[in-house]
């Protein structure tokens, strides 16, 4: 049964089946733009330069050349870049171990006669087609692959069996207890401090660092015009809108929202956190210009309290538990599957 339809699918075997992540950074949504976990530091058996037709067999079923090649485009379209050569033998049996853990996966929906009703189906590749600006391009990008609709639709019904194969297996046990989210907030409290953040705006006249000193002095002596406006109680969000030269912050009025030490350059930070809320710089010079600072409200350094973080760290653990869970659970069809592999 072709799974050139199914990449997608591989790719949330890929999340479900990898080394679990340990900072709970995670959970605020950074994404991998490659796999991660044990297998692409520890050595890798090589991978030859051309790849034989069929990659490897599983329970007698083949996975194919094109298959593995559509699995690793897709990553790399993920990713927006080719694999590193560097870790190219670690990636592609990465990759391959997906997509025998997927074939598993498949073939044990087959065997327990998971279905999924033809609605369901229906709607799936409504989803599918709507992606696509029209019917002709959802068409057009079918003609270039080769692949019909009754192929998309085969294997959009494998990837829904094998998801409820999938939900049924491994939900229930993957379900986060409180002992959970509180041990792991316990033990990790680094994970959870927030740094001292200031909210400013500012009113930027531009200069370059190597402009001639006539072109400096009147952006300098523009910035100046603008800060006796200020000081002399002109609104300073009309000033930014009208003057600022920052196309970023100038239409919101100069608001640079908060902030953190160390994220803008040097004397713009320096100026910003050494002042207190309400209060206006003078013309602070950076190599963008002159600037005009207002800070508007500061927030101390803290660690975000348990009940605050609690649904975001939820989150992040049931995703941990249920790659656990997934990796169990193909690992035990490994144990019990024979497995061919072909390169």
């Amino acid at each position: 049964m072709s799974r050139l339809f199914s990449l997608l699918f591989v790719a949330l075997i890929a999340a479900a089946c990898s080394k679990p992540a340990t900072e709970a950074s995670t959970a605020a949504g950074g994404q991998t733009p490659l796999p991660e976990g044990a297998a692409l530091n520890a050595p890798a058996k090589p991978v030859p330069a051309e790849i034989p037709d069929v990659v490897a067999r599983v329970n007698g079923e083949s996975i194919t050349k094109v298959e593995f090649e559509r699995a690793v485009e897709a990553l790399e379209g993920r990713a927006g870049a080719p694999v590193p050569a560097n870790q190219r033998d670690a990636i592609y049996r990465r990759v391959l171990d997906e997509l025998v853990g997927y074939t598993l996966l498949s073939q044990e929906a087959a065997a327990r006669k998971v279905t999924i009703p033809d609605a369901e189906l229906d709607a799936r590749m409504a989803q599918i087609q709507g992606q696509f600006p029209d019917p002709a391009a959802f068409a057009k990008l079918l003609a270039e692959r080769k692949i019909t609709m009754e192929t998309v639709r085969n294997d959009t019904r494998r990837d829904l069996v094998v998801a409820r194969l999938l939900q049924g297996e491994v939900e229930s046990k993957a379900a986060v207890k409180p002992e959970q989210i509180a041990d792991f907030y316990a033990k990790n409290p680094d994970q959870f401090k927030e740094s001292e953040k200031v909210r400013a705006s500012h009113i930027l006249i531009t200069a370059a660092k190597d402009a001639d000193a006539a072109t400096r002095t009147a952006a300098r002596a523009k910035a100046d015009g603008i800060l006796k406006e200020v000081k002399a109680g002109k609104d300073f969000a009309a000033l930014a809108k009208q003057h600022s030269q920052d196309p970023g912050s100038g239409p919101q009025g100069g608001d640079l929202g908060f902030f953190e030490q160390g994220q803008m350059v040097g004397p713009f930070n320096d100026a910003a956190f050494s002042m207190k809320p309400g209060t206006t710089s003078g013309i602070v010079e950076t190599d963008f210009g002159y600037h005009i600072i207002r800070v508007v409200e500061r927030q101390e350094g803290r660690t975000i309290p348990l009940d605050e973080v609690r649904p975001q760290l939820e989150q992040f653990l049931l995703q941990q538990n249920r790659r656990e869970q997934t990796a169990a659970f193909v690992d035990g069809l490994k144990a019990k599957g024979k497995i061919e592999i072909l390169m």
